[in-house]
């Protein structure tokens, strides 16, 4: 029954030291932290499989699957897919996490459905899941003034990005997870995509 499924948090990245600070890796920095506040203490840490990293907790929100594929960020469908299939998550219980290059830096905003808007995984999930009706959490990262956009998420942030906009980025989206598992997805897409930092 669907009732009876977990939510699946799902952070989009990179996997390796390499990438670790990359903005194109945002969506791990975001779903470890919220996982990081809701773990139990002597529960069951980290571990592989679903071709990811991966936690169960039991939350005032229900059980969450929390996944990071480690099949890198064009085949994260993959990794999605399998954890779906295995815990008979519908698509709208589904949470991804993701960069957004559209969005200025530190803009975070809520959204259910839609298309891959050209970001790679989502391209990959939507077929995997066989649906593109699942709720993201956009994470705003910028575009370079010059250079190229793939060149621009594989970099780290700036020290000051580091030292302010990024923690303030994060704790937004971590409040975003929580208003989504806690309070509904339309709830959260009100009470953040109002909040939102930056243009429209």
């Amino acid at each position: 029954m669907a009732d009876a499924a977990p939510w699946l948090l799902v952070g989009l990245g990179n996997p390796g030291a390499k990438y670790a600070g990359h903005r194109h890796n945002v969506g791990f920095m975001a779903v470890e932290r919220w996982a990081d506040r809701f773990a139990t203490p002597g529960a069951d840490g980290w571990r592989e499989k679903f071709h990811a990293r991966t936690v169960t907790l039991s939350t005032p929100f229900g059980r969450v699957v929390v996944l990071e594929p480690q099949t890198y960020m064009n085949r994260s469908g993959q990794s999605v897919g399998a954890a779906a299939g295995f815990f008979h998550v519908p698509s709208k219980q589904v949470v991804v996490v993701h960069d957004e290059i559209d969005f200025v830096l530190g803009r975070v905003a809520v959204k259910l459905g839609g298309g891959h808007g050209g970001h790679n995984g989502l391209r990959d999930i939507i077929p995997a899941l066989g649906s593109a009706e699942f709720v993201r959490v956009r994470m705003g990262v910028g575009r370079p003034v010059h250079g190229e956009v793939a060149d621009w998420v594989l970099s780290d942030f700036g020290t000051t990005e580091r030292a302010i906009e990024l923690p303030s980025m994060l704790d937004r989206a971590e409040q975003a997870i929580t208003a989504i598992l806690r309070d509904g997805v339309q709830a959260a897409m009100l009470a953040t995509n109002t909040k939102g930092t930056g243009q429209a």
